[in-house]
């Protein structure tokens, strides 16, 4: 599929991945402006089918990146909207598409949605092998469920659909809000506030045993846009480093870059989340040639740099 002949919806644009993903289609595979549909939330609620059905008129291709997503403290509180909202998201947006004569349905997933004791690295053949995490199952299996959706109408309708599992991803324009960021702009943002007020140390949750992997932002796009282009078949696929760092390590490694010399308390009362985190990545390599090229040390550099660039800390 050649993306510079294709109208593209693609929901949650103006999110961190999203604008990200627009720069990729336009910058690298000369995507023009008139050809991308990028709906703002104020103006679309997706949660609605009406809405659903006017931003799939009349385009070739939907990349749904839209979703309510958070960080463990913000899938604690609210579950239920994020289930809620995540599958009814996932579904009308694909059963809309159909529906429309939508050429192709990118469907973006979520390592949430693997089993708490996947063994390591995650293979995508391992989805189904068990629940996932307590704190996250209610988002990780909302979105899972366009997985099913996916494969449920390529097997009734003939109707390409495909499904990305993204690992965490990080890099500049990350959300930063406390209330519901994700570990990285979490911490940079602890270490840059605990810098800037003299604290003696910062609080983490957990026990920093958990480890993670993380993919840049630019990378993903990278890697949606090319499964976009060349992948059409029903199994999911990875998309990430193939790195993994302790939470430990991580906050000692963002405390380095960012000269702070305090301690650290861990609070233990406080999750983890899911033990450990790496994916198997061969099948993205494999079938459209996607590896990550950003070295995770330079990303948290970029990363850093951009929060107090845009004075966040303050």
């Amino acid at each position: 599929m050649t993306l510079k002949d294709k109208k593209i919806l693609i929901t949650g644009a103006h999110g961190f991945l999203g604008s990200h993903l627009v720069k990729n289609l336009k910058e690298a595979r000369g995507v023009q402006g008139k050809q991308l549909f990028l709906p703002r939330a104020n103006e679309y609620d997706l949660r609605t089918w009406e809405r659903c059905k006017e931003v799939v008129k009349r385009q070739d291709v939907v990349i749904h990146l839209a979703a309510n997503v958070g960080g463990i403290g913000y899938n604690r509180e609210k579950p239920g909207e994020l289930f809620y909202d995540n599958l009814i998201m996932g579904a009308q947006m694909m059963e809309a598409a159909r529906l429309a004569g939508v050429e192709k349905f990118v469907a973006i997933g979520t390592i949430c949605a693997y089993p708490k004791f996947t063994p390591v690295p995650f293979k995508e053949d391992d989805l189904w092998k068990g629940y996932p995490e307590e704190t996250n199952a209610p988002y990780g299996l909302a979105k899972k469920m366009m997985l099913v959706q996916a494969q449920a109408y390529r097997a009734q309708y003939g109707w390409n659909a495909i499904y990305l599992l993204p690992v965490n991803l990080y890099g500049p324009g990350d959300n930063f809000d406390p209330k519901s960021s994700h570990v990285i702009p979490a911490l940079i943002k602890k270490v840059a506030e605990a810098k800037r007020d003299h604290a003696p140390h910062i609080n983490a949750w957990g026990t920093g045993n958990a480890t993670r992997e993380f993919l840049f932002v630019e990378d993903a796009a990278e890697g949606i846009a090319r499964a976009t282009e060349r992948y059409d078949k029903p199994e999911p696929v990875n998309l990430g480093s193939g790195m993994e760092i302790s939470v430990k390590d991580l906050v000692v490694l963002i405390a380095r870059f960012m000269n702070y010399r305090g301690g650290i308390r861990w609070d233990a009362s406080k999750p983890d989340g899911q033990p450990r985190r790496m994916l198997d990545t061969t099948r993205a390599a494999k079938e459209f040639g996607f590896r990550a090229k950003t070295n995770f040390e330079d990303g948290l550099r970029k990363t850093i740099e951009w929060y107090l660039a845009h004075g966040l800390q303050t």
